[in-house]
C-alpha cells in the first residue's frame, strides 16, 4: 500500500482549479477586487412576466452560497471519506487529519489565544445554546435587545437582563457597564453581544463592550455569524472570551458551525450531548451502574460521529477568504453597500432602517420598508419579476425591527411571514444583503428594480397563500 496522502495532496487539483477561476473573474471596476466565484452564479430562474434570468441573490444574511473553492475542495475529499475518530483504516485516518487540521485551520483564523478551545457544532444558534449549558451556578446573562433569536433565546436556565436598544455605540458601552455594575448578587456574569446586526449591517463596539466587561468580572462571547463572512475577526485583539459563526453563512453549507474560547467553563461543565467521542472509557460498576470518564478536549462537546464535510468546508472558507485578502474583499463590499444606499436615497418613499445613524460602519446587510408597500408583497415581485432574491419579515429579530419600525413591543408578528394582503401596511421589512460574491450587476439590478417597482408598480397581481405572498397564477 503507498504512503497515506496528507491532506495537501487530496485537495491540490481543487485548489488549483479554484486558483484558475480566481484569476481569470474580472471586477467591472478597477479600483476593487474582483467577487469571488461562487456555486450557483449562473444559474437561471423563470420571470413570472415572461422568459428567464440570471439569479441575483442577495439573501446573503440568511444564507451564503458556496464558494467555488469550498465546493471543489468538498469534491476532492468527498471518495477519500471515512469515519473520523473511530478506524484504523487508510480512510479514517485520513478524515481524522482532515477534521483535527481543520480545527487548527479555524483557531489561525479567528486568532486563538494558545489553551483556546474550538468546538465544532451545527450553527451559531447550536453553539450558543452549547455554551449555555456551561454557564456556571448562580451565573447572570446580560443581552442586548437587538440580538438574533440565537443570541437572544438559548439562556433559558440562567437569570437574563435584556438592555434596551442603544441609539450610539457609545451607549452601548454604557449602558452595558452600568447594568454590569448594579447587578445584584455581583457574581459571574456573560455578556453576548453581535458583532455586526442581522437587521442594519452596522458594526457593533465589540472591543469595547469586551472592555467593559471585563472591568466589571464579566465574559463576553460574540455572535459573528454576521461579522466574520465580512471581516477579519481577532479573539485576541477583540479580547473576547468566546466566538460563536456558522458555516453556512461563511459560504460553506454543509450544516456545521464553531464555538471558540476558553476552555475552563468547557471543560467544567457536563458534556453538551451524551455519547461516543464525548467519553474516554466507560466502565460498569459494582452496583450495576455506570461510570463514566469524559474527554476534557473539544471532544467532550462534539458526541457522536462528526459532520466532517462540514468541518473542511468551514475550514477551506477560512483560507479562502484569508488567502483573497479581507482588505481588498472589505474595500469591495463598501463600494456595493455605497452604490447600494445611494440608489435607496434616491427614492423618497423607501427608509433605511437603523440604530447609530447613517455614518455608522457595516457590512453588506441592509434594512428598509417602502411606504405604500407591504414588505412581503415588495419582496415576492423583486422575486418574480426581476429574479432578485431577498428577504422579508422580522429576520428572527422581532424585538430589534419592532423598534426600529416605532411599534409598540406587543405588536403581533411572525418571523418571515405577513400580516396584512398586499398593499396593506405589516409589521416587516425587506432586506438585501450581499458579500465577497456579489457581482456588481446584481447590486444595480436590485436599485434598478427598487425605483422601477416605486415608480410604476408591479406588473403582476399577488395573493397570500400559506403565509407568503406569492404570484396570483389564477
Amino acid at each position: 500500500m503507498s504512503a497515506r496522502p496528507d491532506v495537501a495532496t487530496v485537495v491540490a487539483a481543487a485548489e488549483t482549479v479554484a486558483a484558475v477561476e480566481t484569476v481569470t473573474t474580472e471586477s467591472a471596476d478597477p479600483c476593487c477586487a474582483a467577487p469571488l466565484p461562487v456555486l450557483g452564479r449562473d444559474v437561471t430562474v423563470p420571470l413570472v412576466t415572461g422568459g428567464e434570468v440570471t439569479y441575483a441573490a442577495l439573501d446573503y444574511a440568511a444564507s451564503a452560497p458556496a464558494l467555488q473553492r469550498v465546493w471543489d475542495d468538498v469534491a476532492a475529499y468527498a471518495p477519500y471519506y471515512g469515519s473520523v475518530h473511530r478506524g484504523a483504516g487508510y480512510l479514517s485516518q485520513l478524515s481524522t487529519d482532515l477534521f483535527e487540521n481543520s480545527r487548527v485551520t479555524v483557531a489561525e483564523f479567528l486568532d486563538c489565544r494558545p489553551g483556546d478551545q474550538v468546538v465544532f457544532t451545527r450553527s451559531t444558534t447550536d453553539s450558543l445554546n452549547l455554551l449555555a449549558a456551561t454557564l456556571p451556578a448562580d451565573c447572570q446573562v446580560f443581552v442586548f435587545e437587538t440580538e438574533h433569536h440565537a443570541s437572544l433565546l438559548p439562556w433559558r436556565d440562567a437569570r437574563v437582563t435584556y438592555l434596551n436598544a442603544p441609539r450610539t455605540p457609545e451607549q452601548a458601552v454604557a449602558t452595558l457597564e452600568r447594568a454590569l455594575a448594579d447587578r445584584d448578587p455581583y457574581g459571574p456574569a456573560l455578556v453576548c453581544v453581535t458583532g455586526a446586526s442581522n437587521v442594519t449591517g452596522e458594526l457593533w463596539p465589540v472591543k469595547e463592550l469586551a472592555a467593559a466587561a471585563h472591568a466589571h468580572g464579566a465574559r463576553i462571547v460574540l455572535d459573528a455569524a454576521q461579522l466574520a463572512p465580512h471581516h477579519p475577526v481577532s479573539v485576541q485583539e477583540l479580547d473576547v472570551d468566546w466566538i460563536a459563526f456558522s458555516g453556512h453563512k461563511l459560504y460553506a453549507p454543509f450544516g456545521s458551525g464553531v464555538l471558540a474560547g476558553r476552555a475552563d467553563w468547557l471543560q467544567d461543565s457536563e458534556p453538551y450531548l451524551a455519547g461516543g467521542g464525548a467519553s474516554r472509557k466507560v466502565a460498569r460498576r459494582a452496583d450495576g451502574g455506570v461510570d463514566v470518564e469524559w474527554h476534557t478536549t473539544a471532544a467532550r462537546h462534539e458526541a457522536g460521529s462528526p459532520n466532517v464535510i462540514g468541518v473542511y468546508s468551514i475550514a477551506s472558507a477560512c483560507k479562502a477568504l484569508t488567502e483573497a485578502g479581507f482588505d481588498s474583499l472589505v474595500e469591495r463590499e463598501r463600494h456595493l453597500i455605497a452604490e447600494v444606499r445611494q440608489g435607496l436615497a434616491e427614492v423618497p418613499e423607501v427608509r433605511v432602517l437603523s440604530l447609530f445613524g447613517d455614518d455608522a460602519p457595516r457590512v453588506g446587510v441592509i434594512s428598509f420598508v417602502v411606504e405604500g408597500w407591504n414588505s412581503s408583497h415588495f419582496a415576492a415581485a423583486l422575486s418574480a419579476e426581476y429574479g432578485i432574491g431577498v428577504r422579508d419579515g422580522l429576520f428572527c429579530a422581532h424585538p430589534l425591527v419592532r423598534t426600529l419600525l416605532g411599534s409598540d413591543p406587543q405588536d403581533p408578528g411572525e418571523c418571515g411571514a405577513p400580516e396584512a394582503a398586499p398593499g396593506e401596511r405589516s409589521l416587516n421589512a425587506i432586506r438585501v444583503s450581499f458579500g465577497a460574491g456579489t457581482p456588481d450587476e446584481h447590486v444595480e439590478r436590485f436599485v434598478g428594480a427598487v425605483k422601477e417597482l416605486v415608480r410604476d408598480g408591479a406588473q403582476w397581481k399577488y395573493r397570500t397563500e400559506d403565509g407568503r405572498c406569492v404570484p396570483d397564477r389564477g
